[in-house]
C-alpha cells in the first residue's frame, strides 16, 4: 500500500506532516484531530484574545507613573544628599551582601533535610508571631505602636520632634 502524506497547519506552529497508510489514522499518536471549522474557530478566538490583550496593554500604559516626575524627584533627593560617596559605598555593600547571602542560602538549600527543618522553624515563628501580635486587639495596637516608633527612628522624625 502506498503511504499518504497529510499536512496539518496551525497558526502558531510550523506545518506538521504525518504519514499513514489507509488502515491507520491520518494523525500521529498523541495528536488530536481537528476539523477545518474547529481550527478556524480557535484561530478566531486567538486573534480576538491577542487584540483585546493589545488594547488592555495600551490602556494600562496611560494610567502608569509619570517617569519624568519620578526622575526629577530622585534627582532632587540625590542633590540633597551631603555625603554621596558614603551612600554609594553603602549601596555597593548592600548589593554584595545580597549576592553573598544568596550564595549561602543556595549552599544550605543543597544540604539534605536542612530546608525542611528551616521550613518548620519558619512555620513555628509565624505561628508565634500571629499568636503574639495579631490574634488579640491589644497586641495589634502594641504592634502598630512598635512599627510607628521604628519608622520614626529610620526616617529621623523622632529627632526632629525632640529637637524643636
Amino acid at each position: 500500500m502506498a503511504a499518504m502524506t497529510q499536512t496539518i497547519n496551525f497558526t502558531s506552529r510550523p506545518a506538521v506532516q504525518a504519514r499513514s497508510s489507509s488502515a491507520r489514522s491520518a494523525v500521529p499518536v498523541g495528536r488530536k484531530a481537528f476539523s477545518h471549522s474547529t481550527l478556524s474557530l480557535r484561530t478566531n478566538k486567538a486573534t480576538r484574545a491577542s487584540k483585546s490583550l493589545q488594547v488592555r496593554a495600551a490602556q494600562s500604559s496611560d494610567e502608569g507613573l509619570d517617569v519624568e516626575q519620578l526622575v526629577k524627584d530622585l534627582q532632587n533627593r540625590w542633590d540633597k544628599v551631603e555625603n554621596k560617596t558614603a551612600v554609594a559605598v553603602y549601596g555597593v555593600g548592600a548589593v554584595v551582601l545580597l549576592w553573598f547571602s544568596s550564595t549561602i542560602v543556595s549552599a544550605v538549600n543543597s544540604v539534605p533535610l536542612v530546608p525542611k527543618l528551616l521550613e518548620l522553624v519558619g512555620l513555628g515563628y509565624t505561628s508565634w508571631f500571629v499568636y503574639r501580635y495579631l490574634l488579640f486587639k491589644s497586641s495589634r495596637q502594641e504592634l502598630i505602636q512598635d512599627v510607628d516608633e521604628l519608622k520614626k527612628k529610620i526616617t529621623g522624625a523622632a529627632e526632629e520632634v525632640s529637637g524643636k
